[in-house]
């Protein structure tokens, strides 16, 4: 189906469906199911859409975060960074949403993080 044929009303409202559907699938199907269905709608979005539309940008984010819910960071933070790239040039470093993307990578980064032994850990 070729949606630029579609009003963007209804591109819109199908980026939105999309982005539901995303989390939906995070909750029920298991990582590499999820990397494959999400990967697809998502370039389905860009296509139709545009990479820096802002259904698009929100897709990819939630997708994201889906993947950093399943303990999945590998995929997570390359999904962050390019968000936040896409972010700063579309609306700026200092953009609300371009913040929150900036935060949400950091924490993810964060966790991604080898922490540093304790004496209680066992180390010697």
């Amino acid at each position: 189906m070729d949606h630029r044929r579609h009003p963007a009303g209804v591109r819109a409202g199908l980026a939105a469906l999309a982005a539901a559907l995303q989390l939906e699938l995070a909750a029920a199907l298991p990582s590499e199911a999820l990397a494959e269905r999400a990967t697809a709608w998502l370039a389905d979005l860009e296509g139709a859409l545009g990479a820096d539309h802002p259904s698009t940008l929100i897709s990819r984010n939630n997708l994201a975060h889906a993947y950093q819910s399943a303990g999945d960071l590998g995929r997570a933070i390359p999904l962050h960074e390019r968000t936040l790239a896409d972010r700063e040039r579309v609306l700026g470093a200092d953009h609300p949403t371009t913040r929150t993307v900036r935060d949400n990578l950091r924490r993810v980064a964060a966790r991604a993080a080898p922490r540093p032994r304790s004496a209680g850990d066992g180390a010697k």
